[in-house]
């Protein structure tokens, strides 16, 4: 696991540490000034003032485009972050990162920035739009199958102003990290006379970031869907759980050529995946 712990200080960029210091969160969502004066290193009086006077305001963050982090068993993932803050003074730096975790005294699972510096866009004087980018490898920052799920998203912005004003929540959000599904289907016999048997099969399996290999998921339910051969539109014919190997069997009646594809939904933990249809030709 990367684990990057940096100083903090508001004198320039916004260097940070997600693991250092744990953020204790002010009614408003905002931080508390006292933590925030001992995790960026400014004075509590300095801190006092700026909380008073003003602290920027973040109106949106966005990981990955809105879509859930996926990640196989080899292939690191980067990906873009990026958050649209205001102040009265313009906004000079931001930080996101993701964690994973019971609370900031527990954190298994930390995915920190890339970058040192946002890169910062102003949308006008008092607003800019900052981004950054993560990188994921698995068995490495993923190094255990109990990261996959909900993660914690921290956002953080550094003000234009004198004093340096700082808003940081540890818990601003939370995103999803899941591990790659993958999904085969096969129908047998092909051709086949209409009215015979069809024994349809498939396995579903998952990301193992533990292992580095693919491995069967089991006990999931897994739809048999059937489209015929002129339209674009799949029907679930019955439902079928995968065994211990992720294994998948059941049989159908022929009627007409179409298609037979395994669809399966997904979880938390696991994304949707259907299957390449395999045509049947019904004599």
């Amino acid at each position: 696991m990367r684990i990057r712990a940096t100083v903090a200080a508001v004198t320039g960029a916004l260097a940070l540490s997600a693991l250092a210091v744990p953020a204790v969160q002010a009614a408003d969502g905002g931080i508390d000034k006292t933590t925030a004066a001992e995790r960026f290193g400014v004075s509590r009086s300095a801190m006092s003032t700026a909380a008073a006077d003003e602290l920027p305001v973040v109106s949106k963050v966005t990981i990955n485009g809105g879509k859930d982090i996926v990640l196989g068993t080899t292939a690191a993932k980067k990906f873009t972050v990026s958050l649209t803050a205001s102040h009265s003074a313009g906004i000079q730096d931001a930080y996101i990162d993701l964690w994973h975790g019971k609370d900031v005294d527990n954190i298994d699972g930390y995915l920190p920035p890339n970058e040192e510096v946002a890169t910062c866009t102003a949308v006008n004087a008092t607003t800019s739009t900052c981004k950054l980018t993560i990188t994921a490898v698995p068995g490495s920052d993923l190094y255990m199958n109990s990261l996959a799920g909900t993660w914690h998203v921290t956002a953080a912005v550094l003000a234009n102003d004198e004093v340096g004003s700082v808003y940081w929540n540890d818990y601003y959000g939370t995103h999803r990290v899941q591990r790659l599904s993958k999904l085969t289907a096969n129908a047998a016999p092909e051709p086949v006379k209409k009215g015979k048997t069809i024994t349809v099969t498939g396995k579903l399996t998952r990301a193992n970031w533990e292992t580095r290999k693919y491995a069967g998921y089991s006990t999931q339910p897994v739809k048999l869907q059937f489209r015929k051969k002129n339209s674009n539109t799949y029907t679930t014919v019955k439902t079928v759980k995968t065994n211990s190997k992720g294994d998948l069997k059941t049989t159908v009646k022929a009627t007409v050529d179409g298609y037979f594809r395994w669809s399966y939904a997904g979880t938390s933990t696991t994304p949707a995946v259907n299957a390449a249809g395999d045509f049947v030709d019904v004599k």
